[in-house]
C-alpha cells in the first residue's frame, strides 16, 4: 500500500508545481505586514479542496476588524481512516511574508519560477512546501481510494507571521475540541536542508528596550551633564553576568544554553562634540525554559538599579516581546518517534530531537498538553528575495508524512 502511495506522490510533481503556481499568484498578507488578510486564498483552496472530494470542510474563522471581510479564515479537512478516534494532524498556515525590496527579484515574486527541482515565488517554502506536501499525500490517498490506518487532519491558518493570534492560538483557545490527546500532530515549518532536525522543545523569549535617561550638555563640559552613553555601556557590560546566574544547559539547543544579547541601537545625538542625555538599546534573551521570565527581568532591574547609583541616572525597562516557553513535546512520544522513523526510512540519513531559540506555533498546543513535532526539509530561504523550494524536498516530505500516518 505505502508503495502505491509513494508513486502516486512521484508522479504527481505537475500537480506540485500548479498547486504552488495557484498559491503564490493570491498575495495572504495580514493587516499589520499591509495585506487584507488570507480571505481570497482561503476562498480558492476552498474550492480546490472541494474539487478533489472534500466534502467537510471546517472553518474556524477568528474575528478581525482590522480587515474588510472582517475575520481571518482557519480552514481545516478530515479524510477519516480505520480507527477514527485518532488524528495525525498537519498543520501549515496561508499567510506570507511581503515581498521587501522588488529591486531585489529577478523576476515577479508573485509569478511562479521553476529551474529544475527549483522553483522560485514568494511562500514557496514559508509555508507552501509544506502544505503542498500534506495535500500530496491526501490527494495519493483520495485518488487511489486508500483509508488510512487513522484519520489524516489538514489544518490551514492564519496569522503566522505575526503572531498567530488570529490562527493557532485562536484554535487553541476556541476550538481545541477539535483535536484529542492521542492524535499526532506535525508542523512542517521549521528544518534545514539534510532534514535531520525535528524540533521539539524551544527556549523562553524575551526582548527588552532600555531607556537611559541623564543630562545632555556639551562634551567639553562633561561636568554639567550626565552621560547616558558610559551608563548604558556599563549596564550593557553588566548584563554579561546574566550568562553565569542563568547557567542552565540542554544539549537539545544550539547553543545549549541562556542566550543576553544587547543588540540594536537607538540614535542619540547627532554630533560629536555633545554629550548625550538619552541612550536606548534592546536587548534579544532566549531563556532556558525552567526559568521564570519574571526572575530574569527583577535581576535586570537590579543591575538596572546599580548602573543609577553609579552614574546617577534613570534607568527604565520595556517588553518589547515576552512568551515563556512551552512544556517540550516528549522525545520518547509516539509523534517524535514516528517522525524519526519516517525520515531516516525516506532520506536515509539520521535525524535527531532540537530545541530551538524563539517561539514556534506549536507553543499553542503544546501548553494544552499536545505533543507537537515541527519538522520539514528546508533550505532556509523564507523571507528572503526570491525565495526558493525544492521540489524533490516537497516529494520527499510528503512520503515522511505518509509513513508517520500509515504505520501507526
Amino acid at each position: 500500500m505505502l508503495d502505491r502511495i509513494f508513486a502516486h506522490i512521484e508522479a504527481s510533481q505537475d500537480y506540485l508545481v500548479e498547486l504552488q503556481r495557484q498559491l503564490v499568484a493570491i498575495p495572504a498578507l495580514g493587516p499589520r505586514n499591509g495585506g487584507d488578510g488570507e480571505k481570497e486564498k482561503a476562498d480558492w483552496f476552498k474550492g480546490h479542496l472541494t474539487s478533489l472530494g472534500f466534502t467537510d470542510i471546517i472553518e474556524m474563522n477568528a474575528p478581525d476588524s482590522d480587515v474588510s471581510c472582517g475575520y481571518r479564515p482557519n480552514l481545516a479537512v478530515i479524510l477519516p481512516g480505520i480507527d477514527t478516534t485518532q488524528t495525525f494532524w498537519i498543520i501549515s498556515h496561508l499567510d506570507i511574508v511581503p515581498p521587501g525590496d522588488l529591486s531585489l527579484w529577478n523576476a515577479n515574486p508573485y509569478e511562479l519560477q521553476v529551474n529544475g527541482d527549483i522553483i522560485t515565488g514568494r511562500g514557496v517554502e514559508d509555508n507552501h512546501q509544506g502544505l503542498v506536501s500534506s495535500m500530496m499525500l491526501a490527494k495519493a490517498l483520495l485518488d487511489l481510494d486508500i483509508t488510512p490506518s487513522m484519520n489524516l487532519g489538514l489544518m490551514f491558518v492564519a496569522d503566522e507571521e505575526t503572531g498567530s493570534h488570529k490562527g493557532l492560538s485562536y484554535i487553541a483557545k476556541h476550538h481545541a475540541d477539535i483535536f484529542s490527546e492521542n492524535d499526532l500532530i506535525l508542523v512542517p515549518d521549521f528544518g534545514e536542508s539534510s532534514g535531520e532536525l525535528v524540533e521539539i522543545a524551544e527556549k523562553s523569549m524575551m526582548w527588552l528596550r532600555v531607556i537611559v535617561d541623564g543630562k545632555q550638555c556639551h562634551a567639553s563640559t562633561p561636568e554639567q551633564g550626565v552621560n547616558t552613553l558610559v551608563a548604558a555601556s556599563d549596564l550593557i557590560m553588566k548584563t554579561r553576568k546574566l550568562y553565569d546566574i542563568y547557567d542552565n544547559s540542554n544539549s537539545l539547543f544550539c547553543p545549549a544554553h541562556s542566550t543576553f544579547e544587547a543588540t540594536m541601537k537607538e540614535a542619540n545625538v547627532a554630533n560629536i562634540n555633545t554629550l548625550p542625555g538619552r541612550d536606548v538599546f534592546y536587548v534579544d534573551c532566549r531563556i532556558m525554559a525552567e526559568y521564570d521570565l519574571d526572575e530574569v527581568l527583577e535581576t535586570f532591574q537590579g543591575m538596572g538599579r546599580e548602573v543609577e547609583q553609579s552614574w546617577g541616572v534613570r534607568v527604565r525597562f520595556e517588553t518589547v516581546q515576552r512568551e515563556q516557553a512551552a512544556p517540550p513535546t516528549e522525545e520518547e512520544s509516539p509523534i517524535v518517534q514516528a517522525t524519526i522513523k519516517a525520515i531516516k526510512a525516506v532520506y536515509g540519513n539520521a535525524p535527531r530531537p532540537v530545541g530551538v531559540g524563539g517561539g514556534t506555533v506549536a507553543a499553542f498546543l503544546r501548553r494544552k498538553g499536545l505533543p507537537v513535532v515541527v519538522w520539514a526539509t528546508l533550505d532556509h530561504q523564507a523571507h528572503q528575495p526570491n525565495e526558493t523550494s525544492s521540489i524533490a524536498h516537497t516529494v520527499g516530505d510528503a512520503k515522511v508524512m505518509a509513513l508517520v500516518l500509515m504505520n501507526n
